[in-house]
């Protein structure tokens, strides 16, 4: 038997004792669930008696493997038996127009840097496998067709890293912001893929489709609105 002083005894067991996060998993109809009445929170309380009390979707509940409170449309558990809808985000939450637009100088740099680099250094390797001035055509066109590429590069880069697991490209994470749909939730490639083509339509009206976002309230762009997608600050945690 291995005997441990005090001090490390209490530790370990203490440690013992914390939760294990890939133990978690999502609350169900069978979960007890405390509500929040009044500013306090109480219960805990079965589904039958959230029903009793006539819970709404804006309810703030918990379960005992919840870290903290959510409101009661979040949980899809509840959504299904009372029949609520997710709501939409708060309109507090949305990132402003002169972040998403340094977010986007800062994605063009990083994109059409690389590209530039990489005609840079293929216009040296064609000076020398084929230098002279009969081949100097050729080596404009290549390298040139090397940059021209960006846009579409720009286009893969936006889809891939606004549907991905930080939801935003490398500038829209220097600037705390991300891409979601109407509640919050991580979009799908397709969705990021019509996002990003419909920016044609924002450049189209003469940028117009971009200053829309200061006449509405969510500060969509015109191109947010037909993929149906926020932009909201890094923040806002659902």
């Amino acid at each position: 038997m291995l005997l441990l002083p005090d001090g490390w005894r209490l530790m370990f067991k203490f440690d013992s004792m914390q939760p294990s996060g890939n133990n978690f998993s999502p609350p169900t109809a069978d979960d007890q669930y405390i509500l929040v009445i009044n500013g306090k929170p109480d219960g805990p309380f079965s589904i039958a008696q959230l029903r009793e009390r006539k819970i709404k979707p804006g309810d703030f509940v918990k379960t005992a493997a919840m870290d903290d409170y959510k409101e009661a449309h979040e949980i899809a558990a509840l959504r299904q038996l009372f029949g609520f809808s997710r709501q939409p985000l708060p309109l507090q939450y949305f990132g402003s127009f002169d972040q998403r637009a340094l977010a986007s100088i800062i994605d063009w740099l990083i994109v059409f840097g690389i590209f530039v680099l990489a005609a840079f250094v293929v216009m040296l390797v064609l000076l020398v496998v084929i230098p002279g001035d009969d081949y100097k055509i050729i080596r404009i066109g290549v390298t040139a067709g090397i940059v021209g590429l960006s846009p579409i590069a720009k286009l893969i880069y936006n889809v891939k890293m606004e549907s991905g697991p930080k939801q935003g490209t490398h500038g829209k994470q220097l600037l705390k912001i991300r891409v979601c749909d109407i509640y919050g939730e991580r979009i799908t490639q397709s969705r990021a893929f019509n996002r990003n083509i419909a920016k044609a339509l924002s450049v189209a009206t003469l940028f117009a489709g971009y200053l829309m976002c200061f006449f509405n309230k969510k500060q969509q762009c015109l191109h947010d609105m037909v993929a149906d997608t926020l932009v909201i600050k890094d923040r806002l945690e659902v």
